[in-house]
Formats: structure tokens, C-alpha cells, sequence
């Protein structure tokens, strides 16, 4: 089961919200379906400026590997206000650990409605369904 600590998008993004700021992430499904479960097939993460605005299911950048090139999309609306500086040049910390140290982006929360999103559960009955 994954983190039932935070919500899922159906294009495999989450996000921990803790007071009015997010972190946001991709999903350990997502960097299998893109590396293969080789983490060095991760070649390339493009990360949004911190200031920029975005909205919600908005794309914020794209994370590529060998075989193909996923974009980022954000589960709620906010401001940047952190990148995870270590994921552009350590691809792998999203292989070892995408749920604490794999965090992409930080952001103020523009909203906190959850209700369009994946709870845990929802996201592993998503998963089940699309094997």
C-alpha cells in the first residue's frame, strides 16, 4: 500500500499537504513505469522557477528517461515556493525513495480541496484496474 498520508493523481503525481504548504512527488509506479526498475535509465527532470504560479492539474515540468519523456502536473493550485534541488543532478533518490527525500516541488497552497483526488486506496484500486 502506498502513503495514506497523502492524495494521488490518476497520472501518478501525489501530494503531502502539511498547513497551508504541499509537497509534491511523483509515484514509486511512476519511476518503475519510466526506468524500467533500472534508475539509471533516468536521464533528464525539468523543474518549474520557484515564484510560478500554478493551477490545479496544471503540467509543471517533465521527467524523461530512455524510453520516454512523462509530464508533471500538480494535483492543487499554488505558488512555488521550493524545488528539491538534489533530484536534477541525483535522479536515482526518486528510485531509492520517492515518498520523502524523492519530493519534487514545495508549494503555498492556493486550495485545500482534495475531493478530485486519489486517496491511497483509490490510487491502489486505480493501479489494480489498469493491470
Amino acid at each position: 500500500m502506498r502513503p495514506n498520508d497523502r492524495h494521488y493523481l490518476p497520472s501518478h503525481e501525489w501530494i503531502k499537504i502539511t498547513g497551508d504548504t504541499a509537497l509534491i512527488g511523483i509515484t514509486d509506479f511512476a519511476v518503475d513505469e519510466l526506468s524500467s526498475g533500472n534508475e539509471g535509465d533516468l536521464v533528464y527532470c525539468d523543474l518549474p522557477e520557484v515564484g510560478r504560479t500554478l493551477e490545479d492539474g496544471e503540467t509543471f515540468g517533465e521527467i524523461e528517461s530512455v524510453k520516454a519523456v512523462a509530464d508533471l502536473n500538480t494535483p492543487l493550485a499554488g505558488e512555488v515556493v521550493e524545488i528539491n534541488p538534489a533530484i536534477e543532478d541525483h535522479l536515482e533518490i526518486l528510485s531509492e525513495d520517492p515518498w520523502d527525500r524523492g519530493w519534487l516541488i514545495k508549494i503555498k497552497l492556493a486550495t485545500k480541496d482534495t475531493s478530485k483526488l486519489l486517496d491511497a486506496e483509490g490510487y491502489e484500486a486505480l493501479l489494480a484496474s489498469q493491470n
